[in-house]
C-alpha cells in the first residue's frame, strides 16, 4: 500500500516538475525574446533608450506587481488552472505584437503579456516545492525548474532572431505566440488525470503567512531578497542594452541573436555548475564569486571588440544566471513551510520588480550620460551584493 502511494506521489511529482519546467521555458523565453525586438522597435517607432527601457518595464513591472495577488487568486481557482490561463494570456499578447502599429498599442500588449506571465514563477515554484518535500530532492527539482527557464531564454530569442532574418518580426511574433498556445495543450494532456480543487480555506492562512515576513527575525530572508534585487536589476538592465552595444561594435540581428544565445546557454550551464559549486564550496562563496565575475565580464564586453565579446558572452551568462539559481533554491531554507508560497511570491516580486524598473532608469542614464557610462554604473552596482551576504552566514546549508 505504501509502495503504491509512493509510486503515485513520484509520478505526480514528475508531472508537476514537467509542467513547471515547460511553463518556465515558455514564459522566460517570451520575456527575454523581447531583447531581440528592442532594436527593431527603436528603429521602426523612433524610440529613445528611455522609451525602450520603459517598454521592458511595462512587461516586467506588470509581471512583478501581480505575483503576490496571484498567490491569493490561486487559492480560489487552483494553481494549475491559473498557471495555464497565464500562459494563454501571454501567448496571445505575443501573437498580437505582430499586428502592432503604434508604440501605445505595443505598450498595452506588453502589459497584458506581463499580467499573464506574473503567475508563473510563484505558482510553479510552489507546486514543485509541495511535490518534493525532501529538502535535497526539492533543491534538485527547483534547480531543474530554473534550468528550464534558461533553456527558454536560449531557444526562443534564438528562434526569434532566425525567424526575423528569414521573414520579418511580425511573422516571428505570430509563430512564437502560437507555440505558447500549443504548450498549454501539452500541459493539459500531461495533467489530464489530475484534479486540483481550489483551496479557499488556505487563503486566510496565506495572508497570515504573508504578514509574518517582518524584518525582525527574518533578516536572512530579506538579505537574500536584496541580493536578488540587485542581481536581477543588473541582469535586466545590462541585457536590455547589450544588443545596442553589439550594434555599435558592428553586429547585426543575427550576431545579436547569437550573442544572446551564448549568454543564455552560459546561463543554463551556470544553473547546474553553480549549484554543484555551491554544494561543495558553500552558497555564499559561490554568490560572492559570481557577482565579482559579473562585474569584470560587463566591463570586458563594454571595452573589447566584437569577437572577444562573443567569447565573454557565455561566461557572463554563467555568472548572471548561476547566482539567481543559488538564490531561488535557498528561499525554502529561510522560511517556514506554510509561508513558502508567499515567500516565493515576495522574492519574485522584489527581484522581478527591480529587473522591471532598472531598464527604464538605466535608459534615462544612457540618454543623459551615454550608454557606456550607464553600463559602467551597472557593472559596479552589482558589487553592493557583497556586504548583504553577512546576515546569511550560518543560515544556509
Amino acid at each position: 500500500m505504501d509502495k503504491d502511494f509512493d509510486d503515485k506521489a513520484r509520478v505526480k511529482g514528475k508531472k508537476i516538475l514537467f509542467t513547471g519546467c515547460l511553463a518556465h521555458l515558455i514564459q522566460d523565453g517570451f520575456s527575454d525574446m523581447l531583447y531581440i525586438f528592442f532594436p527593431i522597435w527603436q528603429f521602426q517607432f523612433s524610440l529613445s533608450f528611455a522609451e525602450i527601457g520603459l517598454l521592458k518595464t511595462m512587461f516586467s513591472g506588470t509581471m512583478a506587481g501581480f505575483q503576490v495577488p496571484a498567490g491569493f487568486l490561486a487559492s480560489r481557482v487552483g494553481e494549475l488552472r491559473l498557471l495555464l490561463l497565464g500562459i494563454v494570456v501571454t501567448s496571445v499578447a505575443v501573437f498580437m505584437l505582430g499586428w502592432t502599429a503604434t508604440p501605445i498599442v505595443l505598450g498595452c500588449l506588453l502589459v497584458i503579456g506581463g499580467l499573464g506571465a506574473s503567475v508563473q514563477h510563484p505558482l510553479s515554484s510552489s507546486l514543485i516545492s509541495n511535490a518534493y518535500l525532501d529538502k535535497a530532492n526539492r533543491r534538485t527539482a527547483l534547480s531543474t525548474f530554473n534550468v528550464a527557464g534558461d533553456l527558454g531564454k536560449l531557444l526562443l530569442p534564438g528562434a526569434a532572431a532566425f525567424l526575423i532574418t528569414q521573414s520579418d518580426w511580425a511573422t516571428a511574433s505570430h509563430l512564437l505566440g502560437t507555440l505558447g498556445v500549443v504548450s498549454v495543450f501539452i500541459i493539459v494532456l500531461v495533467n489530464k488525470d489530475m484534479h486540483q480543487k481550489p483551496s479557499i480555506g488556505k487563503d486566510i492562512k496565506n495572508k497570515v503567512a504573508l504578514g509574518c515576513f517582518a524584518w525582525k527575525g527574518n533578516q536572512p530572508f530579506w538579505s537574500l531578497s536584496m541580493i536578488g534585487v540587485i542581481d536581477s536589476a543588473t541582469r535586466m538592465g545590462f541585457l536590455t542594452f547589450f544588443p545596442f552595444l553589439l550594434l555599435e561594435k558592428g553586429g547585426e540581428v543575427g550576431t545579436i541573436g547569437l550573442a544572446l544565445s551564448l549568454v543564455f546557454a552560459g546561463g543554463a550551464t551556470g544553473k547546474y555548475v553553480c549549484g554543484r559549486i555551491a554544494t561543495k564550496f558553500g552558497i555564499l562563496r559561490t554568490v560572492v564569486t559570481t557577482e565579482i565575475i559579473t562585474t569584470f565580464c560587463i566591463l570586458g564586453i563594454l571595452f573589447f571588440p566584437l569577437v572577444p565579446v562573443l567569447v565573454l558572452s557565455p561566461i557572463l551568462g554563467v555568472a548572471l544566471n548561476g547566482t539567481s539559481s543559488v538564490l531561488y533554491g535557498s528561499v525554502p531554507e529561510l522560511v517556514s513551510e506554510e509561508g513558502c508560497k508567499q515567500a516565493f511570491a515576495i522574492f519574485y516580486t522584489a527581484t522581478i520588480g527591480s529587473g522591471a524598473i532598472s531598464p527604464f532608469f538605466y535608459g534615462l542614464a544612457s540618454d543623459m550620460v551615454g550608454i557606456e557610462t550607464a553600463v559602467i554604473m551597472i557593472a559596479f552596482i552589482v558589487l553592493l551584493t557583497l556586504p548583504l551576504t553577512m546576515p546569511l552566514r550560518g543560515k544556509l546549508a
